[in-house]
């Protein structure tokens, strides 16, 4: 054999063993129902506040999916009441689909990150409890530069194998021309983080 075809035969190789390990460490969410109701939990990033009702990122989403999407948000709430919020809603509204972008009061009060952690693996469990997935939206840390997610996000998603979109935030976060004020976003923001959820949820299978 030449060398040149073994080395060949090697990329090859490695490039399926490279697609193999990929895939296999990328969350995959079931399939929504037609039927399927997806709850939006979080605070004022949910919410929508800065824009109407019919701007917010739910809102949005729910246009581009075609799936009831129950706004869940509570603008102001930190993760403490969060976890004790979201068991009922979840008995109550039965959801085949969570989003959970929760924990923005939290880095901005410069609350524990410790409590923080423990109360948004809390309500994973939650769900998990109820065979709920979970979308985890990342948040990122105020600062000079909101260029990323606090790192505990991709770490809870790591550890739960969740699906996760940790860019999309931080970006809207980042952008003057995407907010209606220094911490929330505009029509123009919320419509950024709506297109950015509904791709991960077909890139993980949950839609076509």
């Amino acid at each position: 054999m030449r060398y040149s075809d073994a080395g060949k035969i090697l990329l090859t190789l490695s490039l399926v063993w490279l697609a193999q390990a990929c895939s296999d460490h990328t969350p995959h969410l079931p399939r929504l129902p037609l039927d399927g109701v997806i709850l939006a939990f979080g605070d004022s990033l949910t919410a929508g506040a800065g824009v109407a009702s019919g701007e917010s990122y739910p809102a949005q989403l729910a246009r581009l999916s075609g799936h009831q999407v129950i706004n869940a948000g509570r603008s102001g709430e930190i993760s403490a009441d969060g976890r004790q919020r979201l068991p009922a809603l979840l008995d109550q509204q039965q959801p085949a689909l969570l989003i959970l972008c929760h924990g923005g009061n939290d880095l901005l009060r410069k609350l524990d990150p410790a409590a923080l952690r423990k109360n948004l693996q809390a309500m994973i469990d939650a769900a998990s409890s109820r065979s709920i997935p979970v979308l985890l939206l990342g948040v990122p840390k105020p600062g000079l530069f909101l260029s990323e997610a606090a790192p505990l996000y991709a770490e809870l998603a790591s550890a739960n194998a969740l699906a996760y979109e940790g860019e999309v935030i931080a970006a809207v976060e980042s952008s003057a021309a995407l907010k209606s004020d220094p911490i929330h976003p505009n029509a123009a923001g919320y419509h950024s983080i709506a297109r950015a959820v509904f791709r991960r949820l077909q890139d993980s299978g949950a839609l076509q």
